[in-house]
């Protein structure tokens, strides 16, 4: 990632950003250090807190809460790095600071902003976003985890699934219906706190993403206090789709800088291997791969950094949101697979980080709203 050309158009504060988290990841998450936490299925704790030590959990919230007020590109630099170093780490950041904080940041009164932000940026609280449902999948009209009101309290009672870094979470940003019923209206959002009883936070066997694990969340009469209402009763789902708006931005951006990351592994193994007497990377169909990897890659990180300007310009992109979390998704699942075709049998061992990066790749088009709903925007928006 040592081109100069990958900084273009970034301001001194962006370079020094990027710098600053490859610099304190290249310390605390060494290769070693990736492949031993994947292996046993941890989070990255070490990693997480130094982030936050040096300050990088603060880039994206308000300064009055003791962040730095980043803009949209800043986000898109950052997330670009963390997804270059590695995925892993990169999921574990967002989760609490884009998928499950900026909820907070966007939605929440006063005084859940001041009791919360803060622990957010000094890395002492760690948050999880409650979304999808067994019986339900991307179909957020038709979710029946339900809160009913019980004085000045709520019972929340439901189940959710695929929820990324719930084991570790403090607390949880649950989706759920305040009024039963399919449809948008009635839907409201909650901090929950993974400690309350009728919490209960079971871990997933999934194929990737070993240190952020997926979760199966069950909420059984769960007691929650009226301020730990997010915004307005029955009236979460604008806000839910501007924060998705967010959240699709940084996957973007974690997708192009894991895409370069894994152009560079497989480009330096065919420099060295040596077949019919010279490097494979010197034979046409292998140095076509990789020129067609090099095209997806320019272009999913020029439609990643338009969605930012066009949000920092004050700019709704939603199509171009949809585009960009689609295409920048797709593109790094692709060039992992055409990266392990290269690397043949040393890409399909264990023991080697490309078999990793495979896995870690194949959820981006699912996760954050699949491929097929990101399109389903996209011809909306055309009119279709």
């Amino acid at each position: 990632m040592d081109d100069p050309n990958l900084t273009f158009g970034f301001t001194e504060e962006q370079k020094l950003l990027r710098e600053s988290v490859l610099g304190t990841l290249q310390r605390v998450l060494p290769p070693e250090k990736i492949r031993e936490l994947d292996k046993a299925g941890d989070y990255p704790y070490e990693a997480c807190a130094a982030l936050a030590e040096a300050g990088i959990n603060g880039i994206v919230y308000p300064e009055e809460y003791g962040g730095q007020g980043g803009s949209f590109m800043d986000l898109a630099v950052l997330g670009e790095a963390l997804g270059y170093h590695y995925g892993g780490i990169a999921q574990a950041w967002g989760i609490t600071c884009i998928y499950a904080g900026m909820h907070i940041t966007l939605h929440g009164s006063e005084a859940m902003k001041r009791q919360i932000l803060p622990k957010i940026i000094s890395g002492e609280m760690r948050l999880a976003l409650c979304l999808s449902e067994p019986d339900h999948g991307s179909d957020v009209a038709s979710i029946e985890t339900l809160a009913v009101r019980d004085g000045d309290d709520y019972i929340l009672n439901g189940q959710k699934i695929y929820n990324s870094a719930a084991h570790v979470a403090h607390n949880l940003i649950v989706v759920c219906k305040t009024k039963p019923g399919r449809g948008y209206d009635g839907i409201s959002m909650f901090v929950v706190d993974t400690t309350l009883p009728g919490v209960t936070v079971q871990r997933l066997d999934a194929l990737g993403r070993h240190t952020t694990e997926a979760n199966h969340c069950f909420f059984e009469d769960v007691r929650l206090p009226g301020h730990r209402l997010i915004g307005t009763e029955n009236d979460g789902w604008q806000g839910l789709m501007k924060c998705l708006n967010v959240e699709r931005l940084n996957l973007a951006a974690n997708g192009v800088g894991n895409t370069l990351k894994i152009i560079e592994h497989a480009l330096a193994y065919a420099k060295e291997r040596q077949q019919f007497g010279r490097p494979i990377g010197k034979f046409q169909a292998v140095s076509h791969k990789f020129a067609e990897m090099q095209m997806m890659y320019q272009t999913a990180r020029a439609q990643t950094f338009r969605v930012a300007q066009m949000l920092d310009a004050g700019i709704d992109p939603i199509m171009e949101n949809a585009v960009a979390k689609a295409y920048t998704t797709e593109v790094n699942w692709k060039v992992a697979d055409m990266a392990m075709q290269i690397l043949a049998g040393a890409g399909y061992i264990l023991d080697q980080d490309m078999q990793m990066m495979f896995r870690d790749a194949r959820v981006g088009p699912i996760g954050g709203g699949t491929s097929e709903i990101q399109r389903n925007v996209i011809a909306q928006r055309m009119g279709l």
